[in-house]
């Protein structure tokens, strides 16, 4: 058997194909069930499906398929959070807003892909469809994995530290966060208010630039996406965390798009952002142990490191918290002054390929600042180590339609 089913399936390709005539929401779900069918005991990237799904014609994205974290509410299914917790838990009542927001573009959702318990560290039974020995990443491991595999063109997840960015790099995907309060996050199981956000998960990052304006009804960044882009490089050298690999794959990168005209300068907030990351943990886990009050009760059924982070949380003084926002409100006044030269900000989205294994998900360290400072980053596909596993690479910017503009460029230097 091999040890890889990635077959990203295009939505870009799919769409104009629903749109045409030249095929039918009947016909992509079709697609997405044989699919599953093939590889579904693989990869492991669903916990339920929604046997009857409405075939909505209408809306941009009309007739395409989608896959729903199971933190996120789906009407008709049960939310269990990857957890014993709820393994009793009912079908929910009502889709949550973001939800809603997809199926108005005209998505359909499939059914609830796996999460780790509770959007954190313990993982679920998802494999890397790049390498099925491989961690997919976390905690949106299932959407990742799904879109990887070709299952569904368009998955939806979330991120509170690195759990979207990470496994679209490890998976070989594009990924969108988007920024911090764009569309409510009632109806979705978070863990931290200020930081929790909403994820996209598509094959490439033309396709998430698609799935993002089709969402909000604003223009497509892909189309606006020819000039030669000013880049601030990130190397995250004062982290300690990326490893030589992934080291020269970005000085690859770097070499690829100066060629091709990019104006590239060295990154002068790395102390800064070091700070920022130190920064993000406090906050995380401050405001886990209030929002998830009620599992900190019941700390003995939850994993280690969930029950880990709530009791930190629970433990840490309130003026620490409040000393860590500030830090970052200050860092994210002096990023913006920096953004205002720059088209983005381009690094590492992990510290090299997906670790061997499926007992861990991964280091979300490379994350961990933006999340914080609430900014909207692309996860960029397209660059592989020795072994052939995926690198990817991450872009950050002020609006998601700048970090989607500048992703596409990135992509199309280390693809074409």
């Amino acid at each position: 058997m091999s040890d890889t089913v990635r077959q990203p399936w295009s939505l870009s390709e799919l769409v104009a194909d629903l749109r045409s005539g030249r095929s039918a929401a009947e016909a992509a779900l079709r697609r997405s069930r044989d699919r599953i069918a093939q590889t579904e005991e693989q990869v492991r990237a669903w916990v339920a499906f929604d046997e009857s799904p409405a075939t909505d014609r209408t809306g941009p994205l009309g007739g395409v398929p989608m896959g729903v974290k199971d933190i996120i509410d789906l009407a008709g299914l049960p939310t269990r959070c990857g957890s014993v917790l709820r393994a009793d838990a009912g079908p929910a009542e009502r889709d949550a807003p973001v939800v809603g927001a997809w199926r108005a573009a005209g998505a359909i959702p499939l059914g609830k892909t796996v999460t780790t318990e509770f959007a954190f560290f313990a993982p679920g039974p998802t494999r890397n469809p790049a390498n099925l020995r491989h961690t997919p990443g976390g905690s949106s491991s299932g959407s990742a994995a799904a879109v990887a595999a070709g299952q569904v063109p368009l998955a939806i997840g979330s991120q509170t530290a690195g759990s979207v960015t990470r496994p679209a790099a490890y998976c070989g995907v594009a990924s969108l966060v988007l920024r911090h309060g764009h569309i409510p996050t009632d109806g979705v199981a978070g863990l931290s208010p200020s930081l929790d956000a909403h994820g996209v998960y598509a094959a490439t990052t033309a396709d998430v630039a698609l799935a993002w304006a089709a969402l909000t009804g604003e223009p497509d960044p892909s189309r606006d996406a020819q000039s030669a882009p000013r880049i601030a490089l990130w190397n995250a050298a004062p982290l300690e965390a990326v490893s030589d690999e992934m080291g020269s794959a970005l000085t690859s990168a770097v070499a690829r798009l100066t060629d091709r005209g990019a104006k590239i300068d060295a990154f002068p907030l790395e102390a800064l952002i070091a700070e920022v990351t130190a920064a993000h943990p406090v906050v995380m886990a401050y405001e886990a142990a209030r929002e998830r009050s009620a599992e900190l009760e019941r700390a003995d059924r939850l994993s280690a490191p969930l029950a880990g982070l709530l009791r930190t949380g629970a433990d840490t003084p309130e003026s620490d918290y409040l000393a860590a926002r500030r830090l970052v409100s200050a860092a994210r006044d002096e990023l913006g002054t920096l953004l205002s030269r720059y088209d983005a900000v381009l690094g590492p989205a992990a510290p090299g390929a997906a670790p061997q294994g499926l007992d861990a998900t991964g280091d979300p360290v490379l994350s961990r600042p933006w999340q914080a400072l609430g900014l909207p980053a692309v996860a960029v596909p397209g660059l592989r180590n020795e072994a052939g596993l995926p690198l990817g690479l991450q872009v950050i910017a002020e609006s998601e339609a700048a970090a989607l503009r500048a992703a596409v460029r990135v992509e199309r230097s280390l693809t074409r």
